[in-house]
């Protein structure tokens, strides 16, 4: 058993790195040659792992085009090697590539639009959470409110841009009005992604808010994170940024939240 499983990982090397294959392995084959067959073997993985980018990043895709795009994921699959079996954890360093990658260097807003769609596609797979009993926390004092922990659903990510990628986002969607205009001067955007009933959604959030709900992701506890917030943005709404909360179904039971 440990001599066919070290043929395997050397006939995985030699799809994925190239490497020469084991003296062990038959390359004798009547049709054609050996490399032939490994190259088979090699444009199906990578083909697999371009149709996972693909899946994951739809308006990167768009923005860019098929044959870009296709470039793009070529050299990403060249330098991350896949290293999970379930491949919806392949492309999470994309963002991260794209901002270093020389073709994409003038499409200023390319890599946090990425970094938009893989919160988007973690958010999709997140575990769920129960959403927060509203009659259990109707039962608190109001004097213990400030010391009050509030816990977000594991689909909850923040992404913070100098662009309008929520914008962005939004016009690239199925049934998204075709004529649209994005002004990519318009100012910073804090996008929120979240998930309710298995449909991931992204909103925006207004600068307090934002730091509001990076402050009580942290743990911090509600009082402590709300004057810390007032302080530098007076006209801080939490009545309303809670309602937007549980609408988006974002607050869940602490039991399950942290």
């Amino acid at each position: 058993m440990a001599t066919l499983n070290d043929e395997l990982a050397d006939f995985a090397r030699a799809i994925v790195l190239r490497t020469a294959l084991s003296p062990q392995i038959n390359l004798s084959y009547p049709n054609y040659s050996a490399e032939v067959a490994i190259e088979v073997y090699r444009n199906n993985y990578r083909g697999n792992l371009h149709d996972t980018l693909a899946g994951a990043y739809p308006v990167v895709e768009q923005l860019v085009g098929n044959d870009f795009f296709r470039l793009l994921t070529h050299k990403y699959i060249e330098q991350q090697l896949s290293a999970n079996a379930n491949l919806h954890h392949y492309g999470a360093e994309m963002a991260s590539f794209i901002a270093t990658f020389e073709p994409a260097r003038e499409l200023i807003y390319l890599s946090d639009v990425a970094a938009l769609e893989w919160a988007c596609h973690c958010a999709y797979f997140a575990e769920d959470a129960d959403s927060i009993d509203l009659a259990r926390l109707a039962q608190i004092p109001p004097e213990q409110y400030e010391n009050l922990h509030l816990y977000l659903h594991p689909a909850c990510q923040l992404i913070p841009s100098k662009y309008p990628i929520a914008d962005i986002w939004h016009a690239h969607q199925p049934g998204a009005d075709s004529e649209f205009h994005i002004d990519l001067h318009k100012g910073s955007c804090n996008a929120l992604v979240s998930r309710k009933e298995n449909v991931v959604c992204v909103s925006e959030l207004p600068v307090a808010a934002a730091e509001w709900l990076l402050s009580i992701q942290a743990g911090i506890a509600l009082g402590a994170a709300t004057d810390a917030v007032l302080e530098s943005h007076p006209d801080f709404d939490l009545q309303s940024l809670l309602i937007k909360l549980l609408h988006l179904g974002m607050l869940v039971d602490g039991d399950r939240g942290e």
